[in-house]
């Protein structure tokens, strides 16, 4: 006489006592064991210590399956306090990953900044608990959706819940470090995502790839369980499951190696490498500036420079250029941020600046500090501002933009009165005040959106200034603070991102490298090594054209972020029902 189970109360059929009694066995070191997996081949999509082989991307469908595992499997189900195991499950792995992802934290902290070992470690983990958090709550969010509503409909919330909490990481702690998507910068086919909806868009769909991998192992556990009746059922569809994941990973995976047709250039800008130290030079050492105004200019007056083709470390043949057929002049000269002596309202600045202008016929960016002087409260007081000085090709100063997104504990020190014990981690940078305006510039009749340093990362902030007429991007950037670790390749995929979205070309300037070229299709058409002195004679052009993402931003995260909400509120009204 065949025997018929009752459904559990997740959607999945009973099994017997014994079986069940086996499931219950200890599930936490193993939950333990999947997460860190999950935090190690994370790290494995992202540049480790140098530039990123495109078919590591591949990882990233994969990566998130661990952790989906640990969580929705049915041992782990059943077990009491399932909801709060989940979240601490994920939270750990949030953690694991945070640390090994950001290690360079510790570099920066201890070495440039001067904080002891121990702080600098600490500094690192703290961090690390607080991003990891949102882990904890995606983890969270599948395990709530798996005890209301049962296995598949918890996997299919997880590619809408991922970029969800991305979406929350981004705009409540304001660090949107490598974000999922971010890991097919080099995919062709997933990059076109990004121009509608975003890195959150990419990691959509990386996500259901996991999901995928997760339900075909999810259910070919069910043929194991004995006397269960739907186990051959459950075992095929698992087999189905898995091929339709490798197919739909392996065809995506394949942009990889996609080649698009080169994007037409029209100007070349000198992008200057100056390879500064990272200790601010005081403004008072005239000798420093005059040595280095002289050095800087005298670089600054060419428009055909030897070059990579590609990342400096991954292309390795250089090309010589034919400077016969080179233009005579640059059209835009940009010097990097930096930690020289240069401030924008000095005469003297202003006026060799003007000079270099005047005597290329071209348009000057660079990189300073700009200073405010006012009264408040009837007292005498200052801002400091890390600022992008602009003149026009006559010399004239046009204007400057002043750093709006700053670095939280390395140019200012968030609730000071909280972190009152940080406010000697500023003293080898500086302690400056925020910018105000996203402005653009003017020059030779194409318009310039300047953005600073890790103000990259900010994917809906970088694109008010294509939203605000620019045609290309200029990101200067000081990036020896995080010495040869992941961190300035990990910020150069990141820009490269920007330039997708957008659909711009963008200009990456910096003081010691990556200093390059990035194509609207986020490709580096030219890059020059790391810790030299030199410039680049870039060759770029100029687009008009508004992406949807440029227009609307981050529609997708927040549509996916209403959909979660909504799912979870659902869950709780089923809940009350019952």
């Amino acid at each position: 006489m065949a025997t018929t189970l009752p459904e559990t109360s997740s959607g999945t059929l009973a099994e017997p006592p014994a079986a069940a009694a086996r499931l219950r066995g200890p599930a936490w070191s193993a939950q333990i064991a999947l997460t860190l997996s999950t935090a190690i081949l994370l790290d494995l999509c992202f540049p480790l210590a140098g530039p990123m082989r495109p078919w590591r991307g591949a990882i990233a469908f994969v990566a998130l399956v661990p952790l989906l595992l640990a969580v929705l499997r049915e041992r782990a189900a059943i077990q009491r306090r399932y909801l709060s195991r989940s979240f601490l499950v994920g939270y750990l792995g949030g953690i694991a990953w945070y640390v090994i992802n950001s290690y360079w934290i510790y570099r920066t902290m201890h070495i440039y900044a001067g904080v002891p070992a121990a702080g600098a470690a600490g500094i690192l983990v703290l961090y690390s608990l607080v991003l990891g958090l949102y882990f904890g709550l995606f983890a969270w969010i599948l395990a709530v959706f798996r005890r209301r509503f049962g296995l598949v409909p918890a996997l299919c919330l997880a590619p809408i819940a991922w970029p969800a909490v991305e979406l929350l990481a981004y705009h409540l702690t304001r660090v949107p470090w490598d974000q999922l998507g971010y890991a097919q910068v080099d995919n062709f086919w997933l990059t076109r995502i990004a121009p509608w909806a975003g890195t959150y868009g990419i990691a959509a769909v990386l996500v259901t790839g996991n999901a995928l991998f997760a339900s075909a192992f999810l259910l070919s556990q069910q043929h194991r369980v004995p006397h269960t009746s739907r186990a051959p059922f459950a075992q095929s569809v698992a087999i189905k499951l898995l091929a339709t994941a490798i197919l739909f990973c392996g065809i995506l995976q394949v942009g990889s190696w996609m080649q698009p047709a080169p994007q037409p250039t029209s100007a070349t800008a000198l992008l200057l490498q100056v390879n500064l130290g990272t200790t601010n030079v005081p403004r008072t050492q005239n000798n420093t500036w005059l040595a280095d105004m002289t050095r800087f200019s005298a670089a600054s007056h060419t428009a055909c420079t030897p070059y990579y083709p590609g990342v400096y470390g991954l292309t390795h043949h250089k090309v010589i250029p034919n400077c016969a057929n080179a233009p005579a002049h640059p059209t835009m000269i940009v010097w990097p941020e930096a930690p020289s002596p240069f401030v924008d309202e000095d005469p003297s600045f202003r006026a060799d600046m003007g000079q270099l202008a005047r005597s290329e016929d071209a348009g000057v960016i660079a990189g300073d500090i700009a200073q405010q002087y006012f009264l408040r409260n009837g007292k005498p007081a200052s801002a400091t501002y890390n600022s992008a000085s602009v003149f026009a090709p006559n010399g004239q100063h046009i204007g400057r933009y002043d750093k709006i997104h700053l670095v939280p504990f390395g140019e200012y020190v968030p609730y000071r009165r909280l972190f009152f014990w940080a406010s000697a981690l500023v003293d080898q940078i500086g302690d400056f005040t925020h910018g105000w305006r996203r402005v653009v510039f003017r020059e030779h009749g194409h318009i310039y959106g300047i953005f600073i340093c890790y103000e990259s990362i900010f994917s809906n902030e970088v694109r008010l200034f294509a939203k605000n007429g620019a045609q290309v991007f200029v990101n200067i950037s000081d990036d020896a603070w995080y010495g040869d670790t992941s961190a300035p390749w990990q910020h150069l995929n990141m820009a490269r991102m920007r330039a997708i979205e957008n659909h711009r070309w963008l200009l990456l300037d910096t003081n010691n490298g990556l200093t390059c070229v990035i194509d609207p299709d986020g490709r580096v058409t030219q890059s020059i090594p790391r810790h030299i002195f030199g410039g680049l004679a870039a060759r770029y052009g100029f687009e008009s054209g508004t992406t949807f993402y440029t227009g609307h931003g981050d529609f997708f995260a927040f549509a996916c972020s209403a959909f979660t909400l909504l799912a979870l509120a659902s869950a709780a009204f089923r809940r009350k029902s019952a």
